[in-house]
């Protein structure tokens, strides 16, 4: 079996992955900041570490993975949606969150090991700031705490840039009351009205960075085998946890670091600030599969970007439509993946090939087919193929032994219908099928049915 090889975004180079304790790997992903709908580009590091957790798994067993992806549930944006709707933030932290897991389910990505809460982890956050002042790398002002970046000698590896870019870049809030424009905020004051919790400076709020780091620690160790998580957040956020967790533990924290490409509308990243998105909600409720969704998002490796279009919708699909068709018999057991397919995976995640393996192996090995399918978390429900010329698999004899058409005929007689361009009677015949539960699905060269 070939080696599992991750891209590390620290090292800037694809080195084989080698866990501290195969028994035990550890895996933390960032979630989301829960005050709206998850827009696409949000889904798609929740399915690319999907898919590496259901490789690490397959790879070192069922039970060998612990898998932490958290939730932001107090942050400035979900103050502020809190109160233009004259609520409390856990009411709107809580309505997002769902919605989040329903949309992400529907995208066959698995729940986490974890799904820790910021809220829930303050005392932890209170204490890693209490380490870092006492090691001088924090320091008290005008109620916040703020990290000193230049504290920290390692500053900057991260992310590839040195201080002095990255004070330049200045995605950094300049306030009167830090030592250098770079320094971050640890803990800010909170007031009246705002949330907030008791602290050795006053009562406020842990700033952004420090969640994620204090989390880590409490939950998975010290330093742990995969941190992940969208391009983006390498400079200010990974590389700010990296200088903070390094600091107050003696140690690196993350073996490696992994980070998905952008996702974009046209030539722009996808971004709620900048209102070019759409949501996985609106995507799912306009009649897209969630299984579509998924290999739409899977059809570019990892690392790069990715361009959400009508045609990429398009053409994943016409691939699941064929993946599905072939795979759906509920006899076919599941074997093994082929080993072509899994050193795709293992090669950095490369799902562009594994696809194309996939897609080539579906009716020539249908068992590996579908276990390389499962692999990369498509569920392949039972569906049939049909065409004029074919007898419907499973027709309704109940039906025919009442002398009402079953749904062979009913199928035929559409079939024969659309070939006449009379999409009136089509479309009843379509609508009469729904109201029995059966759904029908058409294809370039067929029709495939199913029970909803």
């Amino acid at each position: 079996m070939s080696e599992l090889r991750l891209y590390n975004t620290r090292t800037r180079r694809k080195e084989l992955f080698v866990p501290a304790d195969p028994g035990r790997i550890t895996m933390y992903v960032c979630g989301p900041t829960v005050y709206s709908r998850a827009h696409i580009g949000n889904a798609r590091p929740a399915v690319v570490f999907d898919v590496l957790a259901r490789l690490l798994r397959h790879t070192y067993g069922p039970d060998s993975l612990v898998y932490a992806r958290n939730v932001t549930d107090i942050d400035d944006k979900i103050m502020d949606a809190a109160k233009k709707r004259d609520v409390s933030t856990d009411v709107i932290a809580a309505e997002f969150e769902r919605h989040y897991v329903d949309d992400m389910a529907a995208l066959g990505v698995e729940a986490p090991t974890l799904s820790p809460h910021a809220t829930h982890h303050v005392p932890g956050m209170i204490a890693l700031i209490e380490a870092l002042i006492a090691r001088g790398v924090a320091y008290t002002a005008q109620g916040h705490v703020l990290f000193s970046v230049a504290a920290d000698a390692d500053y900057g590896t991260l992310s590839g840039r040195t201080l002095d870019q990255l004070r330049a870049g200045a995605r950094v809030e300049v306030a009167p009351y830090k030592r250098d424009a770079a320094d971050f905020v640890l803990w800010k004051p909170s007031a009246d009205g705002q949330p907030g919790w008791p602290s050795p400076w006053g009562r406020g709020r842990p700033g952004w960075h420090i969640e994620c780091s204090a989390m880590i620690r409490e939950l998975l160790g010290e330093t742990i085998d995969i941190h992940g998580g969208g391009q983006d957040l390498i400079f200010p956020h990974h590389e700010n946890e990296a200088a903070q967790s390094r600091c107050a533990n003696g140690a690196e924290l993350a073996r490696v670091w992994m980070h998905n490409g952008f996702l974009s509308m046209g030539a722009d990243k996808m971004s709620k600030s900048a209102g070019n998105v759409v949501s996985v909600g609106d995507l799912l409720e306009a009649g897209w599969d969630g299984e579509v969704l998924r290999l739409a998002l899977l059809s570019a490796h990892y690392r790069q970007p990715l361009e959400w279009t009508e045609g990429l919708l398009e053409q994943s699909k016409r691939r699941h439509f064929k993946i599905r068709n072939a795979l759906g018999d509920q006899e076919v057991p599941v074997g093994e993946p082929s080993s072509e397919f899994v050193d795709a995976l293992l090669d950095d995640l490369n799902t562009p090939d594994a696809l194309a393996i996939l897609s080539s192996i579906v009716d020539s090995d249908p068992a590996a087919a579908k276990a390389a399918g499962r692999l990369l978390g498509l569920s392949l429900p039972v569906i049939y193929r049909m065409s004029l010329s074919d007898s419907v698999v499973a027709s309704d004899a109940a039906q025919v032994a009442a002398g009402t058409p079953s749904y062979d005929d009913l199928i035929r007689s559409r079939l024969a219908a659309r070939a006449a361009r009379d999409f009136a009677t089509a479309d009843r015949i379509r609508d009469e099928l729904a109201a029995e539960g059966i759904i029908l699905e058409d294809g370039p060269a067929d029709t495939t049915w199913r029970r909803a």
